[in-house]
């Protein structure tokens, strides 16, 4: 079978053939383009709905509260007021700042400057530069500053990754500045930047890395970003102790150590290291930054653009877990992803950066907002599953704060320009005005449904400069055309894969864009049997039905982000049987006009016989089916045996399970209320767990009173494991592995008491507690059972 990712272009490209003609480029200001109707300004227009509904006093609650000043109203709920106070109103300041500069619409700068004027109150009020909502966090930073540091992946001193939080903070009111011009944010971004300094100006640089153990956002990127804005060293030498060495020092060697790691926890430090490169021109943590790039897109990275299972990298040969569960790939990735890739393009300009921004543009971010608004955190890939979207009052997720901001940035890469030139990156219905230059361009398109864009050009005098049009990865071959007022131009591209033209341009002038596209099947990164279509960047997916869809639009529960419905079996999923070498050929366009297409009669299960295939975005509160599992005629039968004998045992174990947690893992470690002293969390062969020479907790929902049992799966690391479990403070077990196998995996099935069944209580605590001199083993997964 032939398969490739189109969108990637060989990496040599964007360091050793990248000329000075490319050298370094910038981004237009968002404020400079608008966008035409089409899939993208409609997604905009339905984010600032989205935007506008939202409660400025709610979001402003925990701040108030922190600075002790009494809040007008009450704060949101969900994550909102269980640890990350605080961090959407961060992720606010960005979007309204970006919308703003997108729209123009006056109520989105006066929600801006309301929102500065009242955290201006915060600062003031705290007296020392501090802006922020982490729950009673004057002692704890106090202690912070002391050295006083018990560092978890996303604990720190018992709080839920206060660096993290604030660091919205820092990232919004540097948009505020930077975006939308607003002094005033300036002004207070140095004296939140002078706290942190002042924070951390007597810890070492020892026990700085042992807090970035824990989840802190992007500070080392906001850090570097102020020394830009400030031109004050001294925050450039902070953001470099900020960055995490036991991420950058694997990177710097070109060594992928990212498997088992929380996704999201490492995009914005690269961020940062990409960042700090480029103000110190540091060869080094550029070409770090731009191995992690690769390391993700080309190994880690599923069609849509998207990366991680659960949250965390999963190996790079084995993408089975991705396939099989319902959290696949987290929006939040994506979000970052395209943060990195902009920087790299803009440093080392390559349309192969553009090919992969355009290709998760398309099939990530605009698939990650519902139609009425709300936004998605995970995408599954195993068929037959669904999304999950929030609501406007309701469901504060990471992926909220970050949606948020998304649908309002869609300007900020369709061009770019050095001093005199301009580049289109993306064929995007839009116009862009550089006043400097006194040129405007209208891009008229409809792409991807039509294979065509078109340039108009107004300029206040006839000028000579270059034009430079990307010459996508995906086009066929020799195929792709560029006229000039109706004239056919050669086509030639340069190492960077742009196509030049040069000219003395003139108002009235018209560049159209003919690219054709192509449909082509892509397995998934470890060569499975599973494969996808793309049609040009255009992932194409079928909606299957809108059976069972439990917690379509979530509530405000911990886990109301995950679509926690039936899975349906795998070994029912459509089922691709060819004998054809490439299979992108059994693929059958129906309809140009919206991009629909058929595969042919080899999807085997007779009830799925005629689906359609059409751009993943466009389908929404559906189930899917985007990864198709595939085999040839001869290899059906033991295909079908192997995938049932799993989902029989799989299924069976889903539906008695009445709630679960993954030890180690961070956020279904958050959603089960974990607590712990003297514990750590681990991987081995590939499976998180946590362990602990004094204890560690969970909290697990049993609202329906239906549990009877907990399994708890083991492995023993060492000699010596004695410990008790507790649930809700009974002695369930004294547990004694010392005789255990080491290496291997087990279950252990507990009864619940009997007096406690009784109770129906509707939250279970799990407790396990290392007895003296000794230690628990390590614990995969907690599970409690009908």
């Amino acid at each position: 079978m032939k398969v490739k990712k189109i969108w990637l272009v060989p990496l040599v490209l964007l360091a050793a053939n990248a000329t000075a003609q490319h050298a370094g480029l910038q981004s237009f200001p968002v404020s400079s383009v608008r966008l035409l109707d089409g899939p993208f300004k409609k997604a905009q227009q339905t984010d600032m709905k989205y935007i506008l509904a939202l409660d400025m006093d709610r979001l402003l609650a925990p701040y108030l509260t922190e600075a002790g000043l009494t809040s007008k109203v009450k704060s949101y709920g969900n994550w909102e007021n269980s640890g990350l106070n605080g961090h959407i109103g961060g992720h606010y300041l960005s979007a309204l700042s970006y919308m703003y500069a997108a729209t123009g619409n006056p109520e989105l700068l006066r929600r801006l400057n309301y929102m500065i004027d009242e955290l201006a109150l915060c600062q003031e009020k705290n007296g020392d530069g501090y802006i922020g909502g982490v729950p009673k966090g004057r002692i704890f930073w106090k202690n912070i500053s002391e050295g006083k540091i018990d560092a978890g992946t996303f604990s720190l001193n018992g709080q839920w990754v206060p660096f993290y939080n604030i660091h919205k903070v820092y990232a919004g009111l540097i948009d505020a500045y930077t975006v939308t011009g607003i002094p005033k944010a300036k002004g207070m971004l140095v004296k939140f930047a002078d706290w942190v300094y002042n924070l951390t100006l007597g810890l070492s640089d020892t026990q700085l890395q042992v807090i970035l153990r824990n989840e802190h956002g992007g500070m080392n990127d906001a850090l570097a970003k102020i020394c830009q804005i400030t031109g004050n060293q001294k925050y450039l030498t902070l953001a470099k102790r900020f960055s995490h060495k036991a991420i950058l020092n694997p990177l710097l060697h070109q060594q992928d150590s990212l498997t088992g790691l929380h996704a999201n926890t490492q995009i914005p430090k690269v961020i940062g290291f990409e960042q700090i490169a480029e103000l110190t021109h540091d060869t080094a943590w550029a070409d770090a930054a731009n191995f992690f790039w690769k390391t993700v897109v080309e190994h880690r990275s599923v069609a849509f653009g998207g990366n991680s299972v659960r949250e965390h990298f999963n190996p790079v040969d084995d993408f089975s877990s991705m396939v099989e569960d319902r959290e696949g790939p987290e929006t939040c990735n994506s979000y970052n992803m395209l943060k990195l890739t902009k920087q790299l393009f803009l440093a080392k300009p390559s349309a192969a950066y553009i090919d992969y921004y355009e290709r998760t543009l398309y099939n990530h971010i605009l698939s990650s907002q519902g139609p009425n608004g709300g936004f998605v955190y995970f995408t599954p890939i195993r068929p037959r599953h669904y999304r999950v979207y929030s609501q406007p009052q309701q469901g504060f997720w990471c992926c909220v704060g970050t949606g948020m901001e998304n649908h309002g940035k869609y300007g900020e890469l369709i061009y770019a320009h050095d001093a005199k030139d301009v580049y289109v990156n993306l064929f995007m219905a839009s116009t862009l005005n550089w006043k400097q230059n006194g040129l405007r361009l209208v891009q008229s398109t409809t792409f991807p449904y039509k294979e065509t864009s078109q340039i108009k050009i107004t300029l206040n005098k006839p000028k000579y400069f270059s034009i430079h049009l990307r010459h996508p990865a995906w086009v066929q071959t020799g195929k792709m055309k560029v006229l000039v007022n109706n004239i056919a131009q050669a086509i030639k591209s340069d190492a960077a894969s742009y196509v030049s033209v040069a000219r003395k341009w003139k108002t009235g002038d018209v560049i159209t864009i003919v690219v054709p596209m192509e449909t082509k099947a892509e397995q998934l990164p470890d060569k499975s049997q599973w494969v996808t279509f793309v049609h040009g960047p255009m992932v194409l997916a079928a909606a299957t039905d809108t059976t069972d869809l439990t917690g379509l639009y979530a509530d405000d529960s911990r886990m109301g982000h995950i679509a926690a419905g039936k899975l349906y079996p795998m070994d029912e999923a459509p089922l691709i049987v060819s004998d054809k070498k490439d299979l992108a050929t059994l693929v059958k366009t129906v309809r140009n006009v919206d991009l629909s297409f058929s595969v042919s009669d080899a999807t085997y299960q007779t009830k799925y016989k005629g689906l359609k295939l059409v751009p993943f975005y466009t389908i929404q509160n559906a189930r899917y089916v985007m990864y198709w599992p595939y085999t040839t005629s001869q290899g059906l039968a033991s295909m079908q045996k192997a995938v049932k004998d799993k989902e029989e045992a799989a299924l069976k174990l889903d539906e008695i399970t009445v709630d679960k947690v993954t030890a180690g893992e961070q956020q279904p470690e958050a959603d089960h209320a974990y607590k712990g002293e003297n514990s750590a969390n681990g991987l081995f062969k590939d499976r998180h767990f946590r362990n602990a020479r004094g204890w560690f907790s969970y909290n697990l929902k049993n609202n329906a009173g239906e549990a009877k049992k907990i399994r708890v799966t083991y492995s023993v690391g060492g000699p010596g494991n004695k410990f008790d479990i507790y649930i809700n403070g009974i002695l369930l077990s004294a547990a004694d592995m010392q005789n255990a196998k080491r290496g291997q995996f087990f279950d252990i099935d507990y009864d619940l008491p009997v007096d406690l069944m009784k109770q129906n209580a509707k939250v279970l605590q799990i407790k396990f507690s290392a007895q003296q001199n000794s230690s628990t083993a390590n614990i995969y997964e907690v599970r409690l059972l009908k």
